[in-house]
């Protein structure tokens, strides 16, 4: 990681290898297709989306890709998360297995239903 403060998504993305940013562009084209009227910014040092107050942050580290839904997320979909290491409000999803794009997905049109009704 570079050590001047990232303003972008972009920015966030191109500090990574190849392989990580083509994992990333997906994570963020997955979020933008479910959530097209969220405002992505970066918050917390990390790509987010924004609608209504926070929907969802993700981020990579060296084993996985970090993805924060908020806990109400990922107490809904606990059972299709079970296979992944998670806590109060975060799912990581380890670099050496696939993204599962689609529960991405679910859990952020959960997530915009949620804000949504805010």
């Amino acid at each position: 990681m570079v050590s001047k403060k990232i303003q972008t998504v972009d920015e966030y993305i191109s500090s990574f290898p190849p392989d990580i940013q083509g994992i990333l562009e997906e994570m963020r084209e997955t979020i933008r297709e479910s959530a097209p009227e969220a405002e992505e910014t970066i918050s917390y040092g990390m790509p987010t989306f924004r609608l209504k107050g926070n929907l969802v942050h993700f981020a990579a580290y060296k084993n996985h890709i970090g993805f924060y839904p908020t806990p109400s997320a990922i107490n809904v979909f606990k059972e299709e998360l079970s296979h992944y290491n998670t806590s109060k409000g975060t799912v990581q999803f380890p670099l050496d297995e696939p993204v599962p794009l689609d529960l991405v997905r679910k859990m952020v049109l959960f997530r915009v239903q949620e804000n949504l009704k805010k």
